[in-house]
């Protein structure tokens, strides 16, 4: 009897430090490490959580390593994306839309919203004292490719702006834009951050008005990943999500030397001077939220742009939990 009860205490103190051990660690999948094949849509502070939250070791808390690329493109995202040679991709999440009325085999998550403006800026090749968007009119800009958010911002703004007679270039690679317009194509150019503020401090370019703050909320860019990967990974989602958002609060409080330095290895040959003003312009717009879920009302502005773009039908408009999942977002702990 004496025996038999030493041995039911023994397992019951194992059994204790078992449940003890679980407790402590809320996310216990975090101690399963992995390698996330991850795919940007292109180099730029815009993102700069995810830098944040890659340097300051939020990924690897999570137990997750990032193997990056980047994609050059929402459209070579989305197909890494299907083709298996990413996880999880940062691009447009207009490109979740278009891969699900392709009805095709495989199909993209939305699960958390990275920025809520859009992130490029209106250089112009001459100083303009105060800019008008009259100015544009007769004018060729630089932009970026069809269908591409910064292309579709631009464009829905000149609608808006009633301005006509603007010659859009829309077929110059995004990291050839700056180098032709500082050769001399070009009257006006559509740029991210760093690039744009580097041919501003070089005198290459002048600064005319931020697209991002002109057009106003738009969900420009999102985390996204094949319905199978999800329901195949939902740990690594989530401790995705929580990684990032780690990385959009540290911003929120950190120093501007603290944030230079943490994005500098990212953006070698760009000056600490350079990398504050970025990030003071996109703070100021309001790029960046500590609440990564995308809004049924963000979700609705998202396709009346692309339907005024032409690159969707109205009848063809999807609803929104068919092309995201927030529950992720929703539960993310940065603790």
């Amino acid at each position: 009897m004496k025996l038999w009860r030493k041995t039911a205490l023994l397992s019951l103190a194992t059994l204790l430090i078992v449940v003890m051990a679980a407790c402590g660690n809320k996310n216990n999948d975090s101690s399963d490490k992995v390698t996330v094949k991850f795919s940007e849509v292109i180099r730029s502070i815009f993102y700069a959580p995810h830098y944040a939250a890659m340097s300051q070791g939020f990924f690897e808390d999570e137990g997750i390593t990032l193997d990056l690329n980047t994609a050059q493109g929402s459209d070579k995202g989305a197909a890494a994306l299907l083709a298996g040679t990413a996880d999880i991709s940062l691009v447009g999440p207009e490109a979740a839309i278009y891969i699900h009325n392709q009805k095709g085999d495989k199909t993209l998550k939305i699960f958390y919203q990275l920025t809520m403006k859009d992130g490029s800026f209106l250089l112009s090749r001459d100083p303009i004292e105060s800019f008008k968007w009259s100015d544009l009119e007769g004018k060729t800009v630089i932009g970026w490719r069809p269908g591409s958010s910064p292309q579709m911002v631009l464009n829905s703004t000149l609608l808006k702006e009633g301005v006509k007679d603007v010659n859009v270039v829309t077929n110059i690679a995004s990291p050839a834009m700056a180098g032709a317009f500082t050769s001399g194509q070009g009257d006006f150019i559509q740029l991210f951050e760093p690039v744009a503020s580097t041919l501003v401090n070089a005198g290459k370019a002048y600064y005319a008005v931020s697209m991002g703050e002109s057009f106003g909320a738009y969900p420009e860019t999102s985390y996204v990943a094949t319905s199978d990967f999800i329901k195949k990974h939902p740990d690594v989602i989530q401790r995705f999500s929580n990684a990032v958002a780690k990385g959009a609060a540290w911003l929120q409080t950190a120093s501007n030397d603290d944030i230079a330095a943490a994005l500098a290895p990212f953006f070698e040959g760009t000056s600490k001077e350079l990398i504050i003003q970025s990030i003071e312009r996109y703070k100021k717009q309001g790029t960046w939220t500590t609440d990564p879920v995308m809004t049924q009302d963000q979700f609705d502005t998202l396709q009346a742009v692309l339907v005024e773009n032409g690159v969707l039908k109205a009848e063809d408009k999807v609803k929104m939990t068919d092309v995201a999942d927030m529950k992720y977002a929703k539960k993310i702990d940065t603790e």
